[in-house]
């Protein structure tokens, strides 16, 4: 044996061994968070897949059925309100090819009649309710109710008036900070600290890597949601490849990789909320483990 080998595989041994002991114990290397609130059922879009995305309706509709999270997108109107869309495009939504902050709230067009659920190409969902609501009509309406605020672009206005919004209404602890893109979630965090915040696609990744490295027991997590879709319920947009085999198969190894039990007991150890045993993409309960709080949506996004 030669002597690097004579003192690197002790080493390497020691070090599987120490990473194996604190990914099951973290408790003994981090004081974890206590959070405020524990989502087990959290609609999508608001309820999406029994009522018109993101309109009081379908709010209304998830609570009736005990969701305890409610998973919204917001975008700015022309006139500075904050509105809840998952588009910044009204066209898919609503058939009128303009943008949310080209006009004034009270100028955004009806709904379209039947939208198709995001998860369910093929099935749509329909409601009387077809008016955009605005994020501070949620508050008022379901004051104690958590929420997971999904902001798409970097516009410090939106930013600054939904950070603004929450300390007014007193809901920094229950109002989540998301956003795919890690030079957003930056600018959420210094308009509101306070609100605890959700991983980006970059921070879910390198979590990821540092858990397949063995380094995850040892790195600082300051996110407190794991907003997860599982990924055998991801739609042709995920996993655009031109054969459905391909697609599936594509599903079921992002779903090897990310869904492993001992990463999310080891993030939940640590305080970081993450994928339970059931979710609601409305009011529609799915047996396997998804959001929870979801966006991938806990949940909830990478």
């Amino acid at each position: 044996m030669s002597p690097l080998l004579y003192y690197a595989l002790p080493a390497l041994g020691s070090y599987v061994m120490l990473s194996f002991f604190f990914l099951r114990r973290p408790r003994l290397l981090h004081t974890p968070w206590v959070p405020a609130f524990r989502p087990r059922l959290g609609a999508h879009r608001g309820g999406s897949g029994e009522r018109l995305e993101n309109t009081m309706e379908a709010m209304e509709n998830s609570m009736a059925q005990r969701a305890d999270l409610l998973e919204l997108d917001c975008h700015l109107t022309r006139d500075g309100v904050v509105v809840v869309s998952h588009d910044k495009n009204l066209f898919r939504q609503t058939g009128v090819n303009r943008d949310v902050g080209s006009l004034n709230f009270e100028d955004l067009p009806l709904l379209k009649e039947e939208l198709e659920v995001y998860f369910s190409p093929g099935h749509f969902a329909r409601g009387a309710d077809r008016h955009m609501v605005r994020l501070e009509d949620l508050f008022r309406r379901f004051p104690r109710t958590p929420m997971s605020v999904e902001v798409k672009e970097r516009n410090e206005e939106l930013i600054h008036k939904i950070a603004g919004l929450v300390r007014h209404y007193d809901r920094n602890e229950i109002t989540i900070w998301a956003s795919e893109k890690s030079s957003i979630m930056k600018k959420c965090k210094a308009a509101n600290p306070e609100m605890p915040t959700s991983f980006t696609l970059s921070r879910g990744f390198w979590v990821l890597l540092f858990y397949y490295l063995g380094l995850l027991p040892f790195i600082s997590i300051p996110e407190k949601f794991l907003i997860c879709f599982l990924p055998t319920i991801i739609n042709r947009t995920y996993f655009p490849f031109s054969r459905s085999g391909l697609n599936q198969l594509a599903a079921v190894v992002a779903k090897w990789l990310i869904m492993r039990k001992s990463l999310i007991q080891h993030l939940q150890q640590r305080g970081v909320q993450g994928p339970q045993e059931r979710t609601q993409e409305a009011g529609k309960i799915q047996s396997e483990q998804q959001q929870i709080g979801a966006r991938w949506e806990i949940w909830a996004g990478w």
